[in-house]
């Protein structure tokens, strides 16, 4: 008979490899992932090129990452996870590989953009949550979410810290190297993520699952066919334009107002410290209140601290404060989002479509990672950017608040079934 936090048809040590594996990978793949911020200035300098060519390569990183992840996702809702894992970990290391050796732009977007983006889809949220909602009951699911998505935050205060102690002391070449490091150990974790790989989600509940197997092109036309999912997503776009604004130009923004370096790695740490606790706060609150009025509460609350922020003069305490309050607002919207996905549309083609809306997610990356750079070379500073982002954010917030939630008529019929 199953534990109560199991999902039917896993074992015990699969649920706890699954669930120990996902949150390992997403603490060295998201905690590498956070910390490329602080490689703007030494890598421009270094290699002579300009601002927006550096975050160019973060957008493209974030593009590809989206662009790929509805593929990614489907190869492993139907044929399993861990191969997908595996060669992800791999390729990280090797994008790590070609961006030490860049001499220009193009390296650079092809290493530290391509490579490591195609690698983030399938090392990153959506895989270590589809494998893990799979694994955990759904009594117990949303708080399980909550806890793997907060070992992707702790990862930051991992890799930041790491990264900017051997820039410091020898250079970005050898900081790197530190996180080809973070690779190796990413590549046992990404192998137990995928133990749950043979047990089929056929076992699970009709009223979980939705009935039978569904083609790719079945699922795309039920995703667009519910508003609140469309609605969802391009939400998700803003909050990636958001983050990645705040993780690419952070570091940045504090050396124009004349703070050390220093300070960037610490503002990251902290952010990724108090993810964690979010994280997990937001995945318990997911399973006893509607998640799309959390979802909305998190992107309204984050763009009225970025106003209050950068109105403020940068000081180490405003930073790390502000940073404090990101860090409880950050990848706490990937549970939940996560959650609505399998309660709209069941579990079994849920890295589809999980991936299918963090595509939105990092289409905004993209904006906010490019988009942000050229206004800064612009203009010589950030203040149109994140006014943009303020905006948009309050925007999505109010839309998301407003969403229909309810499951997809093939679930509704399954549960009364």
């Amino acid at each position: 008979m199953s534990k109560p936090y199991q999902a039917p048809g896993y074992s015990s040590t699969q649920t706890i490899s699954v669930l120990t594996g996902a949150s390992v990978m997403l603490t060295m793949s998201m905690g590498m992932r956070q910390s490329f911020g602080l490689f703007v200035a030494p890598v421009t300098q270094d290699l002579g090129i300009s601002v927006a060519d550096f975050t160019l390569a973060i957008a493209i990183q974030n593009f590809t990452w989206g662009l790929t992840q509805p593929l990614i996702g489907a190869f492993a809702d139907r044929f399993g996870c861990r191969v997908m894992t595996i060669g992800g970990s791999f390729l990280y290391a090797a994008g790590l590989g070609v961006t030490m050796i860049a001499e220009g732009p193009i390296a650079l977007w092809i290493g530290l953009g391509f490579m490591i983006g195609l690698a983030l889809a399938c090392t990153g949220l959506s895989l270590a949550l589809a494998a893990s909602a799979r694994a955990v009951s759904v009594v117990k699911r949303s708080v399980a979410l909550g806890t793997i998505s907060a070992a992707g935050s702790i990862g930051t205060f991992i890799a930041a810290p790491l990264a900017q102690g051997l820039i410091d002391s020898n250079s970005w070449v050898i900081a790197m190297v530190g996180f080809i490091a973070l690779c190796a150990v990413m590549i046992p974790a990404a192998f137990y993520t995928g133990c749950g790989d043979d047990v089929s989600v056929e076992v699970n509940s009709p009223s979980t699952n939705g009935g039978s197997q569904m083609s790719v092109k079945e699922v795309l036309i039920e995703a667009w066919g519910h508003k609140g999912y469309v609605t969802m997503s391009i939400a998700y776009f803003v909050c990636g334009l958001q983050l990645i604004f705040i993780a690419a130009h952070l570091p940045a923004y504090l050396e124009i107002c004349g703070q050390s370096s220093t300070l960037g790695a610490q503002a990251l740490a902290v952010i990724g410290g108090f993810n964690a606790i979010g994280c997990y706060i937001l995945g318990w609150l997911g399973g006893k209140y509607p998640k799309h009025y959390l979802l909305g509460g998190v992107y309204i609350l984050r763009s009225a601290f970025i106003v209050v922020y950068f109105l403020l003069p940068a000081t180490p305490t405003t930073t790390l404060v502000f940073a404090a309050v990101m860090g409880l607002l950050w990848l706490g919207v990937a549970p939940l989002v996560t959650g609505l996905v399998g309660q709209i549309f069941g579990l079994k083609n849920m890295a589809t479509l999980t991936g299918i809306a963090f595509f939105c997610h990092q289409a905004g990356s993209f904006i906010g990672a490019w988009g942000a750079g050229l206004l800064f070379d612009a203009f010589g500073n950030y203040n149109l950017a994140w006014q943009i982002g303020v905006i948009i954010g309050v925007t999505a917030g109010m839309a998301q608040l407003f969403m229909n939630d309810k499951p997809t008529d093939r679930m509704a019929g399954a549960i009364t079934a």
